[in-house]
C-alpha cells in the first residue's frame, strides 16, 4: 500500500525518536519515498545524518532557511507529500497542533497542509492522562487527524502505562489501513464487543477479567476502515476511541448485553470482550470492612447472561455473520470447536491467553480461525494486523454470500 507514496515524517523531541530510523527503513522497504523534518529538540535524540542516509533524502530542520524559504519550503513540503506523519508526537506538538501554532518548520507545515495527517503520541503516562492533552487529542480527532496509539508499557522514566509510541510495524499498519481504497463493507453495520466487564462486590470492589481491549479495538477500527458503520461496545479500558467508530461504554455483563441488543440489527457481530461468567448475587450497598467480618467473607455468585449465545440464538435480529472469541489456556483448538457449536456462532477466533504468552496485555496475538469446515493457524502478528486480517476475511465472506444469494444458490 505504501509503494510510491510520498511520506513526510515530522520527528519531534521525545525519547521514542530513536525508533524513527527503523520506521524510515521499514517504510522505504515497502516502496515509500520518505522525507524527514526534525524539530530543534528532536536533534537531541536522533542525528540528521542518520536519517538522511537511510531515507536518501535531505533532512529539513529550519523554518528560516534562506535556501528553503526562497521556495516557500514550509508550504512546498506539505504540498509534495501524500501523507504527513508526526512520530513521535510529543505533548507539546499535539498542543501546538490543536491550537494552530506555527513557530517552527514542523508546526508551520502542519498548519499549512491539506494532506492527511497522522500522529503517533509519545509521552509520560501522567502527561497522556492529563485532561488538557485528552481534550487536545479529542479536538484533533474531530479535525480528522488520525491518532495512532499510544501503547501501554514500561517507559524511559520507569513509569508504566499508556504513553509509549506505537512500534514502527503498527504505525505502518495504520498507514496501510488508511490507504486501503476499497470499502467492501460500505452499507453494512458491524457490532464489536471488547475489554473486560466489571461485576461489583460493593461500591469499591469488583470482579473482573484480564483484558486490555486492544484486539477488539483493532477489529472495530479495521471494520470501520473497510466501510462498515461500526458500533463498539466496550468494558472499562484505557484505550482511546478508534477512528470512525461509535463507542458505547459499559461496565457489567448485563449492561453489555443490553447495549448489544440496542445496537441490533447488524450484519456483523464480533464478540471479543472478556465477559465475566458470574456476578455477585447480592451487591453490598456499602464498602465491606474486613474488621466487621466474624468469619472469612464468602461471595455468593450468580451466572451472567451469555452474550454470544443470546445474540447467536436470536431468530429475529441475528447478524448474518457471528464471530466469537475463545480465550483459552489449554486445549485451545478442542475447546474452541466445542464453543463454536454450543454458542451458535459462525466462526470462532481462538487464542492462548496463558500468562506466559503475554497475549492479554501485549501488542501481539497468535490466533486460530475456526469454522464448521476448517481450522486455520495464523502467524503471530501485532493486534492491528490481526484486526485488519479478520475484517478482510469478514468482508470476503459477506461478499461471497451476497453473490450466492444473487444467483439463487
Amino acid at each position: 500500500m505504501l509503494n510510491s507514496k510520498k511520506i513526510l515524517l515530522i520527528i519531534t523531541g521525545g525519547i521514542a525518536a530513536y525508533k524513527c530510523p527503523d520506521l524510515v527503513r521499514r517504510m522505504r522497504e515497502r516502496g515509500a519515498n520518505v522525507r524527514c523534518v526534525l524539530t530543534s529538540s528532536a536533534k537531541n535524540f536522533v542525528a540528521s545524518m542518520t536519517l538522511s542516509a537511510i531515507s536518501e533524502e535531505r533532512v529539513y530542520e529550519e523554518l528560516y532557511s534562506l535556501t528553503d524559504e526562497h521556495e516557500m519550503g514550509h508550504i512546498q513540503l506539505g504540498r509534495d507529500a501524500d501523507i504527513i506523519l508526526v512520530a513521535p508526537a510529543t505533548a507539546n506538538m499535539l498542543t501546538k497542533m490543536a491550537c494552530g501554532l506555527a513557530d517552527d518548520l514542523a508546526s508551520s507545515i502542519l498548519l499549512a497542509t491539506d494532506k492527511p495527517v497522522f500522529a503517533a503520541p509519545s509521552m509520560n503516562v501522567r502527561m497522556w492522562e492529563n485532561p488538557a492533552i485528552q481534550e487536545n487529542v479529542e479536538l484533533l480527532r474531530k479535525r480528522d487527524i488520525k491518532i495512532i496509539g499510544p501503547e501501554e508499557g514500561d517507559m524511559a522514566c520507569h513509569d508504566y502505562g499508556l504513553g509509549r509510541m506505537s512500534e514502527p510495524s503498527e504505525i505502518i499498519a495504520a498507514l496501510e489501513n488508511f490507504l486501503t481504497v476499497d470499502t467492501p463493507l460500505s452499507g453494512r453495520h458491524a457490532l464489536v464487543t471488547s475489554g473486560p466487564t466489571h461485576e461489583p462486590i460493593d461500591p469499591v470492589r469488583y470482579i473482573a477479567n484480564r483484558s486490555s481491549g486492544k484486539q477488539g479495538y483493532a477489529i472495530a477500527e479495521s471494520l470501520a476502515k473497510l466501510g462498515a458503520r461500526t458500533t463498539l461496545v466496550s468494558g472499562p479500558t484505557h484505550l482511546p476511541t478508534p477512528s470512525g467508530v461509535d463507542m458505547v461504554c459499559v461496565e457489567s455483563a448485563s449492561q453489555m448485553l443490553a447495549a448489544c441488543e440496542a445496537a441490533l440489527p447488524a450484519d456483523i457481530a464480533v464478540f471479543v470482550a472478556a465477559v465475566c461468567d458470574w456476578h455477585v448475587a447480592e451487591r453490598a450497598p456499602n464498602k465491606l470492612k474486613k474488621n466487621m467480618q466474624s468469619t472469612p467473607l464468602a461471595l455468593q455468585l450468580s451466572e451472567n447472561p451469555d452474550i454470544l449465545a443470546t445474540i447467536g440464538a436470536d431468530n429475529i435480529n441475528r447478524p448474518k455473520l457471528v464471530v466469537g472469541f475463545a480465550a483459552e489456556t489449554e486445549n485451545v483448538i478442542e475447546n474452541a470447536k466445542e464453543k463454536l457449536t454450543s454458542k451458535g456462532c459462525d466462526w470462532i477466533v481462538a487464542n492462548n491467553v496463558s500468562l506466559d504468552c503475554g497475549t492479554l496485555s501485549g501488542d501481539k496475538n497468535t490466533v486460530h480461525l475456526i469454522t464448521e469446515t476448517k481450522s486455520e493457524e495464523w502467524p503471530t502478528l501485532n493486534k492491528s494486523a490481526v484486526g485488519l486480517r479478520i475484517a478482510r476475511r469478514i468482508a470476503k465472506a459477506l461478499g461471497n454470500r451476497a453473490k450466492e444469494q444473487s444467483v439463487g444458490i
